[in-house]
């Protein structure tokens, strides 16, 4: 992998060929200190603040706590509760995307194509497709972070209607997602249960993805006139890291066949130590709240199921029909989000295909349903999108659900 981090020498080169004033030492003292590479302590800070300010994180620790009094377990049962392949599985794609995302090659080739289209309609559903197909090996949060920041730039000098496109990204996003084991968190989850290859899952994902993204597409097609829009991105090649993006291919492939083969550990291993060695940059840009969410979410559901409460309920999963067990896969995602409800189910279900299509067609619906839709939401610059945002997303609920049931059935 590429060494990313910038080198600084020309401050260096001036003092030592010149003999400065004690003013000038300082002057350029002080320039060396600001064009330095960051300090440890920075670095430290940069990793941590997904900590301080990820919400959800702290409700998790929250109900953690609670959980915890109410249903006291030993330690070593929480440890036990964890699926540290899907863990490793998910860190080791969060660095490989981050990596994609920091060689800024993406944007690149997005403002070119974008300098080249002239209709409204037609911009939309380049980036409509673009996050759809971003997200089944970027994973979804990763596709939005690239498209969504692109969209906002767009719309602040053309006058697109940036709401709607963001709309319309996040069901996107959850859209494409589906179709891969490492599209979203959820089916990096049921990959590693189902013991299917990448192919295996991805060709048993793909009618339903295929099916969603065409409705998508023509949800598009009618969403957006076709009327003629001006916009000229400036671009600048030099800035893009090309061979730090090749690198990050190469890894992705070698990751996958790692977690393909069953070492997701040693996969981790290998590009955490990469991108350690050669590009620091990487390693302070990912998420790492992500990774303690999803662990608080594996203890916090099974802190739920000691529950009296609820036990007798749970029990009754392994029992399900095909029909009831798709239909609280898909309600469960819009009470408590996809990923928890898949955590819970593969617990006591190995129909992993029927809750693969239930929580991933619970993606739509409410903003809840899916992280991505509330990640989207979020970094959309207009006020009150959450409502506009649910008259197109129910109705992908429904027809997704219509959809999902009629290719299982």
């Amino acid at each position: 992998m590429p060494d990313c981090r910038p080198v600084k020498t020309a401050h260096l080169n001036n003092i030592f060929t010149t003999k400065p004033s004690f003013r000038t030492i300082r002057q350029k003292t002080r320039m060396l200190e600001i064009t330095q590479p960051a300090t440890p302590p920075s670095f430290i800070r940069q990793i941590s603040r997904p900590f301080l300010r990820d919400r959800l994180l702290h409700l998790l620790l929250i109900a953690t706590v609670m959980l915890s009094i109410l249903s006291p377990q030993p330690f070593t049962e929480y440890r036990a509760w964890v699926d540290w392949d899907t863990i490793a599985t998910l860190a080791g794609m969060l660095l490989l995307t981050t990596g994609i995302e920091v060689s800024g090659y993406l944007e690149h080739l997005g403002r070119t194509i974008i300098n080249r289209l002239q209709q409204e309609r037609g911009l939309a559903i380049f980036l409509v497709a673009a996050s759809a197909l971003l997200s089944t090996v970027l994973t979804n949060d990763i596709a939005l972070f690239i498209m969504v920041p692109l969209t906002v730039g767009l719309g602040s000098i053309s006058g697109l209607p940036i709401g709607r496109l963001v709309i319309f990204e996040a069901l996107a996003v959850n859209a494409g997602s589906l179709l891969t084991p490492i599209g979203n968190p959820q089916n990096i989850l049921l990959w590693q249960r189902s013991h299917l290859s990448f192919a295996g899952f991805t060709w048993q994902m793909a009618p339903l993805a295929l099916a969603i993204f065409l409705l998508l597409l023509l949800a598009t097609w009618f969403c957006f006139p076709k009327q003629t829009i001006h916009v000229e991105l400036e671009d600048n090649p030099a800035s893009y890291r090309v061979g730090l993006l090749r690198t990050c291919g190469l890894l992705y492939l070698a990751f996958v066949a790692s977690v393909e083969l069953g070492h997701p550990g040693w996969g981790l291993l290998g590009v955490a130590a990469a991108a350690l060695l050669f590009c620091r940059e990487i390693i302070a840009k990912v998420d790492w709240s992500l990774l303690l969410v999803f662990i608080l979410m594996f203890i916090d559901i099974r802190l739920l199921t000691q529950l009296h409460l609820i036990q007798d309920w749970v029990a009754a999963i392994p029992h399900f029909s095909r029909f009831e067990l798709f239909m609280t896969a898909l309600l469960g995602s819009q009470v408590i989000s996809n990923v928890p409800a898949t955590i819970l189910l593969v617990n006591y279900s190995d129909a992993y295909k029927v809750i693969a299509y239930g929580v991933n067609g619970g993606g739509f619906g409410l903003a809840i349903g899916s992280l991505a839709n509330v990640i989207a939401l979020r970094m959309a610059p207009e006020r009150h999108l959450w409502l506009r945002f649910h008259l197109y997303s129910c109705p992908f609920l429904v027809l997704s659900a219509l959809i999902a049931w009629l290719l299982l059935a």
